[in-house]
């Protein structure tokens, strides 16, 4: 359990990352939609 903690921790990060920058691209620029 002490190695897998922190890996899980560090991918939910990188998920809420990635999600945020993309939401945060479509709200400054709505003309870059796909």
């Amino acid at each position: 359990w002490l190695t897998v903690l922190p890996g899980l921790a560090l991918m939910v990060v990188v998920v809420a990352i990635n999600v945020l920058g993309d939401w945060l691209r479509d709200v400054l620029d709505p003309r870059m939609k796909r």
